[in-house]
């Protein structure tokens, strides 16, 4: 059973991620990956949220599966984050390359301490 809540999450995630960055990186003339950025930043949100909610008892490690390793999991990517930052440093746009880390590890990591807190605050 527990293999799928991870596939139902994933089945939502996948969508709900390439929906997101079209939809993020339509609104942005830039070559900066928005929409990478954005999935990343409230991927890490929602686990930090999910992970304050199991912990506190709020939330069963059913929803854990489905919600942080499938919804989550497919949202995120770390592996498009790699590539465009790659992308942009073979293109150039080496200090786009930086900001691109340096932004998305900082806003990733205070993202997901934040739904901790929040979780913390609501559940603690």
């Amino acid at each position: 059973m527990n293999w799928l809540l991870v596939v139902v999450g994933a089945m939502v995630g996948a969508p709900l991620r390439y929906l997101t960055d079209r939809a993020v990186q339509a609104r942005h003339d830039s070559v900066f990956p928005w929409g990478t950025f954005t999935v990343n930043v409230v991927g890490c949100l929602v686990l930090g949220l999910l992970t304050g909610a199991v912990t506190a008892g709020a939330a069963s490690s059913r929803l854990q599966l489905l919600l942080g390793t499938g919804l989550c999991g497919a949202l995120t990517t770390y592996s498009t984050f790699s590539y465009e930052t790659l992308r942009l440093t073979e293109n150039g746009a080496r200090l786009f390359a930086v900001a691109n880390v340096v932004m998305s590890v900082a806003a990733g990591l205070g993202a997901a301490f934040a739904g901790a807190a929040l979780a913390r605050a609501v559940w603690g």
